[in-house]
């Protein structure tokens, strides 16, 4: 199975952003750890805090990757671009947040992604990661 986790704007400062939200842990020392945990499964990774870059990399993977986990991060509440990429494609999405988004700020509320996507998890830390790759071995 070949899942790609693409994750946008400032999703490259965990560890360092907010850590009372996010945590302590960078993205990269979580990522060999979801390798480690599902050592079966060819996992690539992608961020950018640009959304342009986000949406090519949608198109690229669209039609031959077996999921897509996308934490759209800011671009969720805002991007139509985002959610029109995903309606353009054939791979599956799930959209992952690792904070519960509607328990922070009414903006948040918002995703242009949610109604295109195969299934939604948020607000368990990292570990929303582990939730989304389990999803698409079920």
């Amino acid at each position: 199975m070949k899942l790609i986790i693409i994750n946008g704007p400032n999703l490259n400062l965990l560890g360092k952003r907010e850590p009372e939200v996010y945590g302590n842990e960078t993205f990269e020392d979580y990522l060999t750890t979801l390798k480690g945990k599902f050592p079966d499964v060819d996992l690539d990774y992608f961020q950018s805090n640009i959304e342009g870059e986000l949406i090519d990399k949608i198109q690229e993977v669209g039609f031959s990757h077996d999921g897509i986990i996308l934490n759209a991060a800011a671009y969720t509440h805002t991007s139509v671009g985002i959610g029109d990429a995903i309606k353009a494609i054939e791979t599956p999405v799930v959209e992952v947040h690792i904070s519960n988004t509607f328990a922070r700020e009414e903006f948040r509320h918002q995703s242009y992604i949610s109604p295109v996507a195969k299934g939604v998890v948020l607000g368990f830390g990292l570990q929303s990661y582990d939730l989304a790759i389990q999803s698409f071995l079920i």
